[in-house]
């Protein structure tokens, strides 16, 4: 990727898609810099405790995600993601007062958040663009956990909640009008992004699937 159309990207996707190793290369290829929302999501959760805040722990010590059901655990991350969206925005409120452009990458970035954050963007003057990966595949997910976290074993239930996630994201994504890009062929994914956001750098969020 060459090309930068925008001041502030934000990157959403399931975990194990390759968000960040993604957001890696377009920052080094924009001269722009990686916020990893998850440091966010970290510190918000260290300055709640769950009975403050109960949207924001449900992943927390104690939690037994492996006695639950991927539909559960599914439903609980999109509560968590949700429960997030005025931590987004408080990020983004903030780099649009920094002539710094940069990258927002994370899990828990939902599309009506990130919706809400182009419209902040277009109040600024500023152009804040918003894109989603998808990897549907629970097998190739799995396979993603695996070399990431060789020491953690086989995770196909995770990977299961995590495609199902995608799957989620992306059509959420399209009712938003917010480029969805597949995530393989990995090797022409920064030319798939790249022309997926000036695609959608003409109008207030342009839907594209690449």
């Amino acid at each position: 990727m060459t090309n930068r159309t925008w001041d502030l990207l934000l990157l959403g996707g399931a975990s194990g898609v390759g968000k960040s190793l993604a957001a890696a290369r377009i920052a080094a290829g924009t001269g722009a810099f990686v916020v990893e929302f998850d440091d966010v999501v970290a510190a918000v959760q260290e300055l709640t405790t769950p009975e403050q805040h109960p949207a924001l722990h449900h992943f927390g010590e104690g939690g037994a995600v492996e006695e639950l059901t991927p539909e559960r655990v599914l439903d609980l991350q999109i509560a968590t993601a949700e429960a997030l969206e005025p931590a987004l925005l408080g990020v983004v409120r903030n780099r649009l007062t920094v002539p710094v452009p940069a990258v927002v990458e994370g899990d828990y970035l939902t599309p009506a958040g990130c919706a809400r954050a182009l419209a902040l963007g277009r109040a600024a003057g500023r152009n804040v663009r918003a894109l989603f990966l998808h990897e549907g595949d629970a097998a190739r997910i799995t396979a993603n956990y695996a070399a990431r976290e060789p020491g953690s074993g086989v995770q196909a239930d995770r990977a299961e909640v995590s495609a199902r996630y995608s799957h989620r994201l992306a059509a959420e994504a399209r009712r938003h009008a917010l480029p969805v890009v597949d995530c393989r062929p990995w090797s022409t994914l920064a030319d798939r992004v790249d022309r997926a956001l000036a695609a959608a750098g003409g109008s207030p969020g342009g839907q594209i699937s690449v």
